[in-house]
C-alpha cells in the first residue's frame, strides 16, 4: 500500500509540474520576465513557509536549529538548481528544443537519481539507500532498470519533437515559455545541455543536503504520533531554505531583464488585466511548488531517495507530453511522428512500473 500511494503522490506531484505553465498562458501584457518572477515569489518564497506553517510545527525553530554548514549547502545547491533552470534555454537555443530539452532532462534524472546514492556509499547514512546496495540487490536493479527505460523514451520523445518541429518548422520555446531562435552549434550546446543538466539535478541534492532538518521535524512527529509510519511533511521545511537559492538566481535574472527590456511597468501597467495576471501568476506559482509538496509525500511513502526522483521526473515528461496531445500541439504531423512519440510515452509508463516494482522489492 505504501508504494501505490507514493507512487500516486509523485504522479499528483508530477502532474502539478507538468501543468503548472498553464495559466501563464493567460496572462496578456506582460513579458516573461515580469510574470515569471511574480510566480515565483509564489512559488520560491511565499507558499513554501506556509505549507511548512500549516504541516510543521515549530518549523522555524528546526532550520534556526540547524547547523549552519547544513543550511548554507541547502541553499547553495539552490542557487545552482536555479542557474541550471536558467541555462536551460540556451541547451534548447544552440540543440533545438527537443534535443536540447530530451539531454537536459535525461541527465537531470540520471545525475539526480544517482549521485546522492554513489555518495552515501563514502558517507553511509541510515536509511538512505547506496549505490553498492542498489547494484548488489533484485529491488535496485529493478529500480536502475527503469531509470534506463525511462532514459530510453526520453531519447524516443526528443526524437519525436525533431521530427514534429522538421515537419512544422514552429519557432522553439525554452521550458518557461520564452521564444528562441535555434542556432545550431552541436559542441557548444551539449557542453550547456550538461551544465544544464547536472544543475538541474542539484534540487535533489539540495534535499539530501537538508535531511538534518526533515530528519527532526519526522522523529518529532513520530514521537507525537507512535506507530502511524513515517511524517508525510517533513520535507517541507527543506523547502523553504532549499527555495531561497533558486528564488535568489531566478530574482537576479529578472531583474535584469526587467532592466534591459525596460519592463518594469508591466507590474502597474493599467493598459493590462493587471488583477487577473497576478492571479493567474500566483496560481501559476503555486502550482509549481506543488509537485515537491507531493513530492515528500511520496518520497515518505517509498523510503527511497533514487527512486523518488525517478519517478518524479518521468511523471513530469508523461504529463507534458500528455498535455501535448491534448492541447493538439501535435496537429498536423505525420502519422509516423505520432507513432514515435506515443511510442515514447508507452516507455516512459513502462518505466513507471519498473520503478514501482523496484520499490515493491525492497523491504
Amino acid at each position: 500500500m505504501n508504494v501505490l500511494l507514493g507512487v500516486i503522490f509523485h504522479f499528483i506531484g508530477g502532474f502539478a509540474s507538468g501543468s503548472f505553465y498553464i495559466p501563464y498562458k493567460k496572462v496578456k501584457g506582460w513579458h516573461w520576465e515580469s510574470y515569471w518572477i511574480v510566480g515565483g515569489l509564489f512559488s520560491w518564497l511565499i507558499v513554501p513557509p506556509i505549507a511548512a506553517y500549516l504541516t510543521i510545527p515549530g518549523f522555524g525553530d528546526i532550520i534556526s536549529g540547524a547547523a549552519g554548514s547544513a543550511l548554507a549547502i541547502t541553499f547553495m545547491f539552490g542557487v545552482l538548481w536555479g542557474i541550471g533552470g536558467l541555462t536551460y534555454g540556451l541547451g534548447v537555443r544552440y540543440l533545438g528544443v527537443s534535443l536540447g530539452s530530451s539531454i537536459i532532462l535525461g541527465l537531470c534524472m540520471v545525475f539526480g537519481a544517482i549521485i546522492p546514492a554513489i555518495y552515501y556509499d563514502f558517507n553511509p547514512v541510515a536509511g538512505k539507500d547506496t549505490f553498492s546496495a542498489m547494484v548488489g540487490s533484485n529491488w535496485g536493479l529493478t529500480i536502475i532498470a527503469g531509470l534506463l527505460v525511462c532514459v530510453i523514451g526520453i531519447i524516443i520523445s526528443g526524437k519525436a519533437g525533431m521530427m514534429k518541429e522538421k515537419e512544422l518548422k514552429t519557432a522553439g520555446t525554452d521550458p518557461h515559455g520564452a521564444e528562441t531562435s535555434t542556432e545550431y552549434k552541436f559542441g557548444l550546446g551539449m557542453f550547456v545541455a550538461i551544465v544544464s543538466g547536472v544543475l538541474s539535478a542539484c534540487f535533489n541534492f539540495g534535499l539530501e543536503a537538508g535531511q538534518e532538518m526533515a530528519t527532526v521535524a519526522n522523529e518529532a512527529w513520530k514521537a507525537a504520533n507512535p506507530g502511524e509510519g513515517e511524517f508525510l511533511y517533513r520535507n517541507n521545511v527543506i523547502y523553504v531554505v532549499l527555495l531561497w537559492g533558486g528564488l535568489s538566481t531566478n530574482f537576479i535574472w529578472c531583474m535584469i531583464l526587467n532592466a534591459r527590456n525596460k519592463t518594469f511597468g508591466d507590474y502597474t501597467n493599467k493598459k493590462t488585466p493587471l488583477l487577473k495576471n497576478y492571479l493567474f501568476s500566483a496560481l501559476a506559482g503555486t502550482t509549481w511548488f506543488l509537485q515537491f509538496f507531493f513530492y515528500g509525500m511520496g518520497e515518505s511513502k517509498l523510503g527511497n531517495g533514487p527512486s523518488s526522483w525517478i519517478l518524479h521526473m518521468a511523471f513530469i515528461i508523461l504529463v507534458a507530453n500528455m498535455w501535448g496531445l491534448v492541447l493538439r500541439e501535435w496537429k498536423g504531423v505525420s502519422k509516423k511522428t505520432i507513432t514515435t512519440i506515443t511510442v515514447g510515452i508507452i516507455i516512459i509508463i513502462l518505466s513507471v512500473l519498473l520503478v514501482g516494482r523496484g520499490n515493491s522489492l525492497h523491504i
